[in-house]
């Protein structure tokens, strides 16, 4: 894998903007911008790298679909973090063979060729627009004759024709929700754009759709369902809006209760809430002890682990993150909110880095099979809201030379372009 510099589109901002990457850039306080899209740099892969890291996504996904079954049997919700009955209506949806549309799991790529899984998100993963439709277009200006990992886009469309047909589903109306977050600036944003574009999948699936805030949604105590701003029935509803959040509150509790006459199918389904907790980690390492796609973690503490970083259950963009090199050093501590439901503690890896370009890569499911990636850089040693994304491309199935990457270069950004760094 090689990091490539490179000259940004002339108008990139407002071409991704209406591509529907509503914010290219991370306002600070100040007032002051971060690229988030980052047109500056490109990422080269080889097709026996994309093979190696879609056979480790899909190997992953059996093993975490393994745990879910695991965790649902054998822990408690205090366990896990969880409200008080959160397992129940997780056991419920396992029982109903509710299906699930998607999920990115985060991984380390090291410059020996192992891959390390990080950590997933399997309930509100956002990365989407990035990922299918603006890195994609990007190639497609920059670099037509080239190929990418990203069948993103077609895949959501053909996982949501299957979960239309699939018989699961009441009708084919779905509701897409969203959180607004604490504030209209970066979170709401993120939010409301990714489920706009799946939402536009789905419309594409055959499926009829609305989306408003997941505030919104009402209750009607005569029926006994969920409405929507029309005060019309939630049949059927994505949501993008943590599980671990919505069964703490009275929207949720009535799942907990059983108080609906005519349950709400949900996508993505209760039992992901499994796929959303560090909890997953340790529990993975028993279940597969030494695995060559994880990293040693455990519950509550460290215990061998002599450089380790700690993981509240239900953090989220590197909150309350804790990085322990030695004890001599300072660790790394990160602000936020989390680390009162529990805290898992998974050895410290370090993450390959392209000239102080620290790189997660963000590895996605699509209805169960490997779909694509998304690159991911960090000046720090914590991925969090400053991280910007970066696109990538395929070369070929071997090594490239340096004199075949320096003439892609100058024929794309002029003789001025550097060259790979040796190796």
């Amino acid at each position: 894998m090689w990091r490539h510099r490179s000259r940004p589109r002339e108008g990139w901002r407002e071409t991704v903007v209406e591509q529907g990457l509503v914010f290219p850039v991370t306002k600070m306080p100040d007032g002051s911008e971060l690229p988030y899209w980052n047109e500056e740099a490109w990422y080269e892969v080889t097709m026996e790298e994309v093979e190696a890291l879609e056979a480790a996504t899909e190997e992953l996904w059996a093993m975490c679909l393994e745990a879910v079954g695991h965790m649902a049997t054998t822990m408690t919700d205090a366990r896990l973090g969880l409200p008080p009955g959160s397992l129940d209506v997780v056991r419920r949806s396992i029982e109903a063979g509710d299906p699930a549309l998607y999920a990115r799991f985060d991984l380390a790529y090291g410059a020996d060729g192992s891959i390390k899984m990080l950590e997933i998100n399997g309930d509100t993963p956002t990365g989407l627009v990035e990922t299918g439709i603006v890195q994609w277009r990007w190639m497609e200006d920059v670099m037509p004759e080239m190929d990418q990992w990203n069948s993103v886009h077609d895949r959501l469309i053909a996982g949501w024709r299957s979960l239309r047909r699939s018989g699961h589903f009441d009708g084919d109306r779905m509701h897409f929700l969203y959180d607004l977050g604490e504030d209209d600036s970066y979170d709401g944003g993120e939010m409301e754009m990714t489920v706009h574009y799946l939402m536009d999948t789905a419309v594409q699936a055959g499926w009829t759709t609305m989306a408003h805030p997941v505030a919104e949604v009402g209750w009607n105590p005569e029926t006994r369902d969920f409405r929507d701003v029309h005060d019309e029935p939630l049949r059927n509803a994505f949501k993008l809006y943590a599980w671990e959040e919505m069964l703490a509150e009275p929207f949720g509790r009535m799942l907990v209760d059983r108080r609906e006459a005519r349950p709400t199918r949900w996508v993505e389904p209760a039992w992901k809430v499994l796929l959303s907790t560090k909890a997953l980690l340790p529990v993975l390492w028993e279940l597969f002890p030494r695995h060559r796609l994880l990293l040693p973690a455990y519950f509550d503490e460290p215990r061998d682990l002599e450089r380790w970083v700690a993981k509240p259950l239900h953090g989220r963009e590197g909150d309350n993150i804790r990085i322990h090199l030695d004890d001599l050093v300072e660790d790394v501590v990160m602000p936020g909110g989390y680390g009162a439901e529990g805290w898992v503690y998974q050895t410290y890896t370090e993450l390959p880095s392209f000239e102080g370009n620290r790189v997660v890569l963000g590895s996605w499911v699509v209805d169960g099979e490997a779909a694509g990636m998304i690159v991911r850089e960090s000046d720090s040693m914590v991925t969090d809201y400053f991280s910007r994304v970066a696109p990538h491309v395929i070369s070929d199935g071997l090594a490239p030379s340096q004199a075949q990457v320096a003439q892609w270069l100058a024929e794309r950004v002029g003789p001025d372009a550097p060259t790979l760094p040796p190796g």
